[in-house]
């Protein structure tokens, strides 16, 4: 049967189904609290990290083909592989020579990329993770331990940002899952897109009181007609925050997402949120709280602003293409041997998929943001876009 009479959406089974029940509670409950009215940012903030509750801390599997989605580091090895030959030239340029993960998901990055840097003899001091989510991090010690034993004794879990990083930091996948603002400009008038209960969960809009988030709208959006779109202020303090405590290194930001001239294009009038439920995408954020995945695409230009302010400098812009296939990713393919061998082609397959224009090649970015002058950089070698932001 469909979910919610969408077509070729799976229903949940029962025990899924009573958990969305309750965070759809948690969601009445927190409307009845304030009034009557939650704005988008709120509610998707406790859809998704509401402890015991939200998609992301709850415990079900999010990552691979059990979950909903397959992020670039469950593709194959061979991303992080490839990510290592960046890695390796801005841990050589701190002292710590530390990475900082956000959001390590499977652990698959991790191990990975240990791995990788381990083969490069350029091996962190640590390899620390920040993780909102109490069955990933278990999740992921399980991964690394299997994958990585050697390495896993690097590995640190932080409930908080580290008051100094020196080093590399990596946010792959991170940003585009950090709650917006929605935004509505209808006849000449500023308006916030929130959420209300009747029979079921719905849409409303109501005046734009923030005057922050009006001027950050009126600087971005086209000048003329009705539109929608997402204003994100958390995901660039965030950055600007990381940026305030960086003394050397830089910052790696993988994501899907455009700069500012292409985010708030005059067509693009819906804005960029969308689901993923069971490896669907889809454009009903009510549908199964708690159990579909909620995310808006990344303001590149806003970001690399963002790290400006903190001190940073925008070191590199490129698509995912050309980001790897700088970085060596066909090198690390051809090292699996035989191209007609099943290990290959399989390889082969997932190769393509990172890199076609077709499929995440060009949608997803990378943005690298340096505290520290004479890195090395490979993965902008191929093509940088930073004029673009």
């Amino acid at each position: 049967m469909p979910a919610l009479g969408i077509p070729s959406l799976p229903e949940p089974p029962a025990a899924e189904r009573e958990h969305s029940a309750r965070v759809v509670a948690a969601v009445h409950a927190e409307i009845a609290r304030v009034g009557g009215w939650i704005a988008f940012a709120r509610y998707m903030q406790i859809v998704l990290y509401a402890p015991g509750l939200g998609y992301y801390v709850a415990g079900a599997r999010k990552f691979g083909p059990a979950g909903d989605f397959v992020t670039a580091p469950e593709t194959t090895k061979l991303f992080a592989q490839a990510l290592a030959a960046q890695v390796a030239p801005i841990l050589a340029a701190t002292a710590a020579r530390e990475i900082v993960e956000f959001g390590a998901g499977s652990g698959a990055l991790a191990a990975d990329i240990l791995n990788a840097l381990a083969k490069l003899d350029a091996l962190p001091s640590r390899y620390a993770i920040l993780e909102v989510s109490p069955d990933l991090r278990e999740r992921q010690r399980a991964h690394v331990a299997s994958v990585a034993p050697d390495h896993a004794a690097r590995i640190e879990w932080l409930d908080a940002l580290p008051a100094a990083i020196d080093g590399a930091v990596l946010m792959n996948e991170v940003l585009d899952a950090i709650p917006p603002h929605l935004i509505v400009r209808r006849n000449g008038q500023w308006l916030e897109r929130g959420v209300t209960c009747g029979a079921t969960l719905e849409w409303t809009d109501r005046p734009l009181d923030d005057a922050s988030l009006r001027a950050l709208a009126a600087e971005r959006f086209p000048p003329a007609g009705d539109y929608v779109s997402e204003i994100n202020p958390a995901a660039e303090a965030l950055v600007e925050d990381i940026g305030l405590r960086m003394t050397a290194g830089a910052l790696l930001v993988i994501d899907y997402g455009f700069p500012q001239v292409e985010y708030y294009h005059p067509q693009r009038s819906e804005g960029t949120l969308m689901g993923h439920y069971r490896h669907h995408a889809h454009a009903n954020p009510f549908l199964w709280p708690g159990l579909s995945d909620l995310t808006a695409h990344v303001d590149f230009t806003a970001i690399g602003l963002a790290g400006e302010r903190a001190g940073l400098q925008v070191a590199g812009y490129a698509p995912q293409t050309a980001f790897l296939l700088g970085c060596g990713i066909l090198d690390r393919l051809r090292e699996i041997g035989d191209p007609a061998s099943v290990p290959y082609l399989r390889e082969a397959a997932a190769v393509n998929k990172l890199t076609s224009p077709a499929e995440m090649g060009e949608l997803f970015k990378v943005l690298a943001l340096a505290k520290s002058d004479g890195i090395r950089w490979p993965g902008f070698a191929v093509a940088d876009r930073s004029h673009r932001l």
